[in-house]
């Protein structure tokens, strides 16, 4: 009874929570990166730019990748329970 007028409150920070969480999902998701990098070997393979180019940006995507899986992994491993 006593934590009762505090449920509102909670239930504010419960929806926020999960607001900040599927904000930083769909930030840090690798899915588009992915994508273009199959764009970029498509642009390679037709001629539309030089081996140069497409070494240049695969190197920046392929970062790029590699920083988003290690944040989802630090956000997946703040999600689970300690024990």
């Amino acid at each position: 009874m006593i934590t009762l007028p505090l449920a509102p409150v909670r239930g504010a920070l419960w929806v926020t929570q999960q607001l900040t969480e599927t904000a930083e999902r769909q930030y840090y998701d690798p899915a588009p990166v992915r994508r273009e990098l199959i764009a970029l070997e498509q642009e390679l393979v037709e001629g539309r730019i030089s081996e140069q180019e497409f070494d240049r940006r695969e190197d920046q995507l392929l970062d790029q990748l590699e920083e988003l899986e290690a944040q989802q992994q630090r956000m997946a491993a703040n999600r689970q329970p300690p024990g």
